[in-house]
């Protein structure tokens, strides 16, 4: 572990805040933009096709570029061919498809002006130059070359997510697993659930004081966790608070406010089928010159009682995500470092410090097919990350496993017999978890507003 040079797949005109991966089609979507302001940055939705190439390594082609004009998509989620996309203080719904040539000029003829279609390809990644004047050119779409490939977009509906009368922002949008609910929250603290494709307003409930932070909701629609800038990590049920979630009963030395929640993730549990896991991230309140250590917590899924806490280094923790088979955590920061961890034992498997020259403002983990084909090649798992730098990469983690059923570890002074199907050479080091390396954070950055004071 330590600092090395990870190429870049594909480079954008503009900066980078969400990306998603549609494993129906097999495209990567990631956005962003300059804003409102008047500075020539545009704002628009970018939809890739990811290639491996080889064994390990990965390029990117530009399909499509869909203009959102003078607005930037801060975040988004994807499910059945349809983007909800953050948009200052609204959720602005589109579908896409991604269709042969005879396809897509139909859909055109059908929908006229509201759909954006394009049958441009541009190789990206390796090829490009560096630079922002190199970056723009990923964008231009006189620099495609023409393909069969065709995406159309149709704008669906909007609905209002966030009411803060001074600067409206959504913070987070979330559809449930079955793609019933669109969930969002933003800096008024409210969280908003609607009933999807309908777009009936279910539920509109005050959930914090302050901004909410993060948000994700359980396979089932059983449990809402929601986590704040004012300290708390919520469960709900319906509009009403379950319980309040305690990280410090697992470290009674920490004073309280010491420390606030970040992100928050459910995730599967390998090999049991009806497990859950809920993990989530805290982050020093305030920021010293020797600054502390990040925390990772593993939830029991059931009665939420904190199982194992670990530290995750002393940059702050920008983003989180988990992994579909929910072995893997993936953790960005904001001096734009990328982590990968095993959620067994919240030890890191790989870290590239400053992979991104600024904050890492989105992970995704490719799902183990991609529109049918196996796009890990010979990895055991990759990660993709964006960052303010325009730049999208991929993180992988070379196939560790070896054929030893039963492992010995030593974990916090005691020893544990465990029957394993998948292990990794790192797991029988977990005495001395690392707490990666210390730095001073780049306080000048130019980040976006939701990125600036973590």
């Amino acid at each position: 572990m330590g600092k090395r040079r990870v190429p870049d797949v594909y480079r954008a005109p503009f900066p980078l805040y969400s990306i998603k991966v549609d494993p129906k089609t097999g495209l990567v979507i990631t956005a962003g933009g300059g804003g409102a302001s008047k500075t020539g940055i545009k704002n628009a939705v970018h939809f890739l096709d990811l290639q491996l190439v080889g064994e390990h390594q990965y390029s990117a082609s530009l399909l499509h570029c869909h203009d959102t004009e003078t607005r930037a998509t801060m975040n988004m989620a994807v499910g059945n061919g349809v983007i909800a996309a953050g948009q200052d203080g609204t959720c602005c719904l589109m579908k896409f498809k991604h269709c042969t040539q005879k396809e897509g000029g139909k859909a055109a003829a059908k929908d006229g002006n509201n759909v954006q279609q394009s049958d441009a390809r541009r190789r990206a990644g390796k090829g490009d130059k560096g630079g922002q004047d190199g970056a723009a050119a990923s964008g231009d779409k006189s620099d495609m070359k023409d393909e069969t490939a065709h995406i159309t977009v149709t704008g669906l509906a909007e609905v209002q997510s966030d009411l803060n009368p001074q600067d409206p922002l959504q913070k987070v949008v979330r559809f449930s697993t079955d793609l019933s609910l669109l969930l969002t929250g933003g800096t008024d603290g409210h969280v908003r659930v609607w009933e999807f494709p309908s777009l009936k307003k279910k539920l509109d409930f005050k959930a914090h004081e302050g901004e909410i932070e993060d948000l994700d909701m359980s396979p089932g629609n059983k449990h809402l966790v929601t986590v704040g800038r004012d300290f708390a990590c919520s469960m709900w049920s319906g509009n009403q608070l379950a319980m309040g979630l305690k990280w410090l009963e697992t470290m009674p030395h920490i004073p309280e406010k010491a420390y606030r929640y970040m992100g928050c993730r459910f995730g599967k549990v390998e090999d049991q089928k009806d497990a859950l896991r809920l993990y989530t991230v805290q982050i020093p309140h305030k920021r010293d010159r020797k600054p502390p250590p990040c925390y990772l917590t593993k939830w029991d899924g059931k009665s939420f009682l904190p199982m194992l806490t670990a530290p995750c280094g002393t940059e702050v923790i920008s983003t989180l995500a988990v992994s579909d088979s929910g072995t893997f955590l993936g953790l960005g920061t904001v001096t734009g470092s990328v982590a990968i961890y095993i959620t067994f034992s919240l030890q890191k498997l790989y870290y590239v410090q400053e992979s991104h020259g600024i904050v890492v403002t989105d992970l995704a983990f490719l799902p183990d097919l991609l529109k049918g084909k196996n796009i890990k090649g010979n990895n055991e798992t990759a990660l993709l990350s964006v960052a303010v730098d325009s730049r999208c990469q991929v993180h992988a983690v070379p196939n560790r496993r070896f054929s030893r059923d039963v492992v010995i570890l030593r974990e916090y002074g005691w020893l544990a017999t465990l029957r394993l199907s998948c292990r990794y050479a790192a797991v029988t080091r977990l005495v001395g978890i690392d707490a990666g390396q210390r730095m001073e954070l780049n306080r000048g950055a130019a980040v976006p507003r939701q990125f600036r004071s973590r």
